[in-house]
């Protein structure tokens, strides 16, 4: 199909009749846009939270043209039928037309959609000027959705082009409040095999101030302050998804829980699915919650010990990766057992990573 100007806005007519005809049965249009130049399941899950907006999805892609001024001389990697087929092809998907500028402006103004969808790389702050002001004169809903951590076109190229025996190492984003103590243990054993063919890739804190900050920066690793929101240890919605955005941004596979003083809740559970790993100064589900070293002398318990679990929407109650045992000796203190216990995390925390990397992800 040679796509002129005429065809283009042919495809948009169609496309806000059939918008029309859904309103008149009380139905909502969904609209998103984007190259899809090599589909992969970011798209598909994508498409698939975007189409249980509405009643129905209109996917807006870019013409051939319109991918090489954005991506280069090399793309389009599928020519723009192609795409579309592909994209048709899904349930998900009720129609698809195209646009050939670098924005989809027009189309959006054309189509009038009543909800339009965006990955989560953006913001309604963030969106281009141009396209916010057509969204907010065709009373458009603006929904954010979340990008699928390590699932992106420009990752899968990457891969592709990577040669056969390359391996990838095992991206990690650490979350911490604190002195950095267990960053600096994961990275002293990367650095001595104890933790192989992995890396740390980016650092974010709740806390400016943080040490970890200061030990991600000297050691080059991206180091990113957020601010968690006013209300104690609570890490606020919104703060949640710009920590969402660092983190698939640095195409993170597991985020690691380093002394990290905030609830994870939905936006990043949802993002990272399974693939959120704290460590708790416990056996859990023994003495779960704040300063369990002292529940565990208080309780009178001969032993105590590490457990790594991965993080779910309650405190302390995820799967258990695994646990290291410590004796509880004749005249502990809470500062001599606690010390005991951190020297057995930085053991365990290690090797729970990667054995758990490699049953679900590596």
């Amino acid at each position: 199909m040679r796509m002129t100007p005429e065809t283009l806005e042919a495809g948009w007519k169609a496309a806000r009749a059939w918008r029309d005809q859904l309103e008149v049965s009380g139905k909502r249009l969904v609209f998103t846009n984007g190259c899809f130049d090599v589909l992969h399941v970011g798209h598909v899950r994508y498409l698939q939270e975007a189409r249980a907006l509405g009643d129905a999805l209109c996917v807006a892609i870019n013409t051939d043209a319109s991918v090489r001024a954005l991506k280069g001389p090399t793309r389009p990697v599928n020519t723009a039928e192609d795409r579309a087929e592909v994209l048709l092809a899904l349930e998900a998907v009720d129609r698809v037309i195209f646009f050939d500028e670098e924005r989809c402006t027009r189309a959006i103004q054309a189509v009038a959609p009543h909800v339009y969808a965006k990955g989560g790389d953006y913001t309604p702050e963030t969106l281009n000027a141009e396209e916010k002001a057509a969204l907010d004169a065709v009373g458009a809903e603006i929904r954010m959705l979340q990008l699928v951590a390590g699932k992106s076109t420009t990752a899968t190229l990457q891969r592709m082009a990577a040669p056969a025996d390359a391996s990838r190492k095992l991206r990690l984003g650490v979350l911490g409040s604190g002195r950095g103590s267990t960053l600096e243990g994961l990275l002293d054993s990367i650095a001595t095999g104890r933790l192989p063919d992995a890396e740390v890739v980016v650092v974010v804190s709740d806390c400016e101030e943080a040490r970890i900050l200061e030990l991600g920066r000297r050691r080059g690793i991206p180091s990113h302050h957020i601010d968690p929101g006013p209300h104690g240890n609570r890490f606020a919605i919104a703060s949640q998804e710009v920590a969402c955005r660092i983190l698939q941004a640095a195409e993170v596979d597991l985020v690691i829980l380093a002394g990290f003083m905030r609830r994870i809740k939905a936006p990043l559970l949802k993002a990272f699915p399974d693939r959120i790993l704290n460590i708790h100064p416990s056996l859990l589900p023994q003495f779960p919650g704040k300063d369990a070293w002292k529940q565990a002398l208080g309780a009178g318990v001969a032993h105590t010990g590490a457990t790594v679990h991965v993080v779910n929407a309650e405190i302390d109650a995820g799967e258990i990766v695994q646990q290291s045992s410590v004796a509880v000796l004749p005249g502990d203190t809470p500062e001599s057992l606690h010390a005991r216990i951190q020297g057995a995390e930085r053991i365990l925390y290690p090797q729970a990573i990667s054995a758990y990397w490699k049953r679900v992800g590596g």
